[in-house]
């Protein structure tokens, strides 16, 4: 047998095992189909159907460090803190989840707010800030109020420290027009059982003025409050102003007898903006103002005084890039007591870098 008859019978026998196994291939099996996150734009940006669903979901929240400062910061911020301290440095982080869907009776909604603070001594607080269900212009559950609302800018004080109540309400709102009814629970906030409060608002939209006229009556010490707020567009900025009446101290304001602040936000640039704002005080509540004793103590034995303050500050705001802003402000407050306190003024402020998502 000669050398080329050998090469072609080894290339005739690799030629038929090739086709042997060519026979045999493995077939890859044809992948799953994906079911992709959908965009829902029927509620505006930022919601996306949950999967299997026809229910639009978004998520957002945010993560703040804030350095306060003034008179004995730290042991105002913290409820028993011992420390002095005039600067108290905190993180905080809240995380939203926002559901709606379109029904017969309009959008349901479903809104959760969990929020987080610490600080370096341990002092943590972990809450459910706010949670409820919306329905056709009817809410429940705990959720802010009308009496949240404020001026632009940190230099006012437009209600009470707690604002945020177990409630039920419902809001009429016809585009320009707008008015509801809110009932509070007020269980705890004064030495009386029992307490409900009752909420009322008007509000009235036409161009760029805008003005709500808000009244509340608080059962557990059978006294109210009423506030108005306006604010328009002037010029590069918004002009805000305000005026609160209550009977005696109540859940919803117990600062002084009446009040009256403004405050206008100029917007220098589309990144940075300033605030000046001021703030007058008549008829002090008899007790310390301005940290967080007055507006937390129990009050149902409590009447206002004869004394005053008044309080001025800016506040500035900067968006350094998209979702990632800084805000410093910083108050004087000047306070005038009748006989039984002693007179006082101090500066206070505070510096924040927020990261919002």
């Amino acid at each position: 047998m000669t050398i080329k008859s050998i090469l072609l019978g080894s290339a005739a026998a690799i030629a038929a095992t090739s086709n042997v196994h060519a026979a045999d291939a493995i077939i890859a099996a044809e992948p799953e189909p994906a079911e992709y996150v959908r965009v829902c734009d029927a509620f505006g940006t930022g919601y996306f159907y949950i999967p299997g669903t026809e229910t639009c979901l978004r998520i957002g929240g945010y993560v703040r460090f804030q350095t306060n400062f003034g008179p004995k910061e730290s042991a105002k911020r913290w409820e028993g803190k011992q420390s002095t301290s005039d600067w108290d440095a905190f993180a905080r982080a809240q995380l939203t989840l926002d559901a709606k869907n379109d029904t017969e009776y309009g959008a349901l909604t479903s809104y959760i707010a969990i929020q987080a603070d610490t600080d370096n001594d341990a002092h943590n607080n972990f809450k459910l800030d706010q949670a409820y269900i919306e329905l056709g212009g009817f809410r429940v559950g705990h959720f802010a109020s009308w009496w949240d609302k404020g001026l632009n800018g940190e230099t006012d004080i437009s209600g009470n420290d707690t604002t945020v109540f177990n409630s039920a309400s419902y809001i009429y709102d016809a585009g320009t027009f707008q008015a509801g009814i809110a009932v509070d629970e007020l269980e705890g906030l004064t030495s009386k059982s029992n307490g409900v409060g009752v909420e009322g608002i008007v509000s009235v939209s036409l161009g760029g003025v805008s003005f709500d006229l808000l009244g509340s009556y608080d059962t557990e010490v059978k006294d109210g409050a009423v506030r108005g707020l306006i604010s328009a567009d002037l010029g590069p900025g918004v002009l805000q102003a305000l005026g609160v009446w209550s009977s005696n101290p109540n859940a919803y304001w117990s600062a002084s007898k009446w009040s009256v602040a403004a405050s206008y936000r100029l917007n220098v640039t589309d990144r940075f903006a300033i605030t000046p704002g001021a703030q007058y005080f008549g008829d002090l509540r008899r007790g310390t103002l301005f940290n967080t004793a007055w507006n937390g103590a129990q009050f149902s034995n409590e009447s206002y005084g004869n004394g005053n303050a008044w309080r001025v500050g800016i506040t500035a705001d900067y968006e350094i890039t998209k979702g990632l802003d800084a805000r410093a402000t910083v108050n004087y407050t000047k306070v005038d007591y009748d006989n039984k306190f002693k007179d006082d003024d101090y500066v206070t402020g505070f510096l924040r870098l927020q990261r919002s998502f």
